[in-house]
């Protein structure tokens, strides 16, 4: 596996959504790059960063600027600095502003999601996002969701608004998700899908 602390090997896309398997994780160091936009706007003469607002935070946000190393933008969220951040899911727009005339455009928008560090946070509910958001959406269906699992929000939208369409085919992104995390948990501590323990003999 290539070092991740190399700039030349950071991801070449933003983190994601849980869902999608590149949340940022509440204090760890979260690096990656932007291929292809040195060339038409150079550091020089340009900076680029990111705004990232909280769904629902109202002032909670932050900024990620980036620098230009080996010909192409990059972007860290340090460890100290990620630890901070509340958890949820933020909308974030990728501006470059032009340093002579601060004449600014936005070049990308998305959505990003910060997660608990179970292994740094003792008050961190050890129940994993997928979890927590699959049993979410199972309560909304079924009519007993409390007051926090109507309001959550995926895409933009809360549970509460989705049809009953959305809410199934979210169902079954989140328990794929959540089933994937139940196998690399089981492998993890060595054993099969039906809990048998496997062991490994060596010469």
């Amino acid at each position: 596996m290539s070092n991740l602390f190399d700039a030349t090997n950071y991801p070449t896309i933003e983190p994601t959504l849980a869902l999608y398997g590149s949340p940022i994780v509440a204090g760890d160091t979260v690096p990656w790059k932007k291929i292809g936009y040195v060339s038409d706007y150079p550091s020089s003469a340009y900076s680029m960063a990111y705004k990232a607002t909280l769904n629902g935070g109202g002032s909670t946000n932050f900024t990620v600027s980036g620098s230009d190393s080996s010909g192409e933008w990059v972007f860290s969220i340090a460890h100290g600095t990620s630890a901070n951040f509340t958890v949820g899911i933020y909308q974030w727009n990728l501006y470059v502003t032009k340093t002579s005339s601060s004449e600014r455009l936005r070049l990308e928008s998305g959505e990003w999601e910060v997660v608990q560090n179970i292994s740094t946070d003792t008050s961190a509910d050890p129940q994993s996002h997928a979890r927590k958001v699959l049993t979410a959406i199972e309560a909304v269906i079924e009519g007993r969701a409390s007051v926090d699992q109507a309001s959550y929000s995926i895409a933009w939208r809360s549970l509460s608004r989705m049809s009953i369409d959305e809410l199934l085919l979210f169902r079954d992104r989140y328990r794929a998700e959540w089933l994937k995390e139940k196998r690399l948990e089981r492998s993890k501590k060595g054993q099969g899908h039906n809990g048998i323990i496997l062991t490994r003999f060596t010469n």
